[in-house]
This record gives structure tokens, sequence and C-alpha cells, in this order.
């Protein structure tokens, strides 16, 4: 069959969580399964270059039978054969290459040309851009609390203040309505111009202050939506939070909620461990909607 020449028409930036799409490759994969690719798709898939948002659930539907997506992930192919995940070779923007949504679904029974309905687990999807939007606000209230620890100027981020998280970051994982982060305060870090003196014993006030910051910011109830600059899936897209004042706006791939209104009570803890001789910073983040 033959594999598509241009990237998969993503609609879930959007919040669309169903759509009728056609069915244009599938192929049975190495470890079992089958690999379904569609011209348009709501799911959101994981990417394996910052898998930080997992990915949806959800069906798909032709005629009386469903198939369950067992998983979702960013595929590309250079029309010869399909990569996955890992097995990509390229980066995403490589002429002669499309970057697609590989739904993995079980069971065969789907081919080019047949149309499908495609329905996505709401609530999944609702908790986790919850997660992704409290995410967000959390690294910025970081990066605010930790802007007097720079001894040199570096970045800053979308506020402004310098961007401990964007610098130091080495994992970000996205759950329903929480997520984990972790920084590394290593000597690459100290020689951008972090001073970690006298840290562990800041955490408390640290962490007191974030959370002080972060019922701030939700009181206010902002608007979030995502822009972007095209429908593919490859196209840049931007997180925006209209704060008061200011409008914030990250490059993010992921789903969102629509306001701040909708997270409830957003909180932060922090810990300190060493590993392999390098201080971790970990934050954890949820919201009590």
């Amino acid at each position: 069959m033959t594999l598509p020449t241009e990237d998969t028409r993503v609609l879930y930036p959007g919040g669309a969580v169903d759509a009728q799409a056609t069915v244009l490759h599938s192929e049975l994969l190495p470890g079992g399964g089958f690999a379904v690719l569609l011209d348009v798709t709501p799911v959101h898939p994981v990417d394996a270059g910052w898998p930080d948002q997992g990915p949806d659930l959800a069906l798909l539907h032709h005629g009386a039978a469903f198939w369950p997506v067992e998983d979702c992930i960013v595929g590309a192919t250079d029309g010869s054969a399909l990569y996955i995940g890992e097995d990509i070779p390229v980066g995403k923007g490589t002429p002669g290459w499309a970057f697609v949504v590989v739904h993995v679904v079980e069971t065969d029974g789907l081919s080019a040309g047949d149309t499908v309905t495609v329905e996505v687990d709401e609530g999944l999807r609702d908790s986790t851009s919850a997660g992704h939007t409290s995410c967000h606000l959390a690294s910025l209230a970081l990066n605010l609390a930790l802007a007097d620890r720079w001894k040199k100027e570096v970045r800053p981020d979308a506020l402004g203040h310098p961007d401990f998280d964007g610098l130091a970051i080495d994992e970000s994982l996205i759950g329903p309505n929480a997520s984990v982060d972790t920084y590394r305060l290593g000597k690459s870090l100290r020689k951008k111009g972090f001073s970690v003196d006298g840290f562990a014993e800041a955490l408390p006030q640290l962490e007191a202050a974030i959370n002080a910051t972060l019922l701030d910011w939700t009181s206010t109830e902002a608007a979030v939506r995502i822009d972007r600059d095209g429908d593919l899936l490859t196209d840049r897209r931007y997180w925006v939070c209209e704060l008061p004042g200011t409008s914030v706006r990250i490059p993010c791939g992921g789903t969102h909620v629509s306001s701040l209104g909708t997270l409830g009570v957003v909180n932060v803890t922090l810990g300190l461990h060493d590993l392999d001789g390098t201080d971790v910073l970990t934050m954890n983040t949820s919201a009590t909607r």
C-alpha cells in the first residue's frame, strides 16, 4: 500500500475529540499489532523526541466494527518504509519525509480508503490537558522564584525571567491533573551562573513562593489557547495564556485546558536528591479540581 507523502493533519490542538477520517495505510508491525495511518486525526500521539505527554485513548469505528487504539506514536516515512518513534532516522522537516500519527491497533481489518470515525476518551484528554497546563504554569513560577540565584545573564523565559526550566530540565512527565519535572543542578548549570548555595535549606521558601504565584495566576481564570502555524503534525504550535497585563507564549505540541479557572488549586512540592554525584531537583505539580 502507498505511504503518505505529507504530514498527518491534526485536530487535537483545537480541542477536537472526534473526527471522520480516511485510512491511508495499514501495516503489520514487527512486534505485533497494526499501524494505521489516517489523513486527519484528533488523537494526540507521543513523540519519542520529547515524550512528556503520552498518547490519547481512542477508538476507530468502521461500520459495526471498532478498534481500540492501543498506542499512538509519531512516525515518519520517505515513501519506501514506515519508521516509528525512536527508529525515525531524520529530524522533522527533512525534505522528502512525511511525519505521521501512527494509530496502533491489535487486529487487522482496516484498509486504505476505508472511512472511520475516531473517538477520543474525553475524560483522559481533559485531565491530561489540565496536567500539561499546570506544568507550564509551574515552570514559569519556578523560574520566577529562582530568578535571584542567577549571577550571569541567561536567556529569558516567556515572562522575561531567567529560564531555569529550559536550561536545567532533564525530564518532564505529564499525567492526569499532574506532572513531574526533574532538573539537573550540575556543573554546566553553575558555569552558566546559577548559584546552588543554600539550595536545600531554601526549598520550603521556594515551594511557598511558587504556590503563592500559582494561586495568584489561577485565580485570574485567564484564557488559554493553542496558536498554530498550520494544521499539519510538524507545524509549529504555541501555548498562549492571557495573564493580566501580558500574553504568555511558549512553543508546545501538547493539549491544554481553555481556562486557568478549570484547574482548581495548583500546588507544587519540591524535592532534592543526589544522582551519581549531581544534585537533582524534582518538582511534582498537581491540580486539585
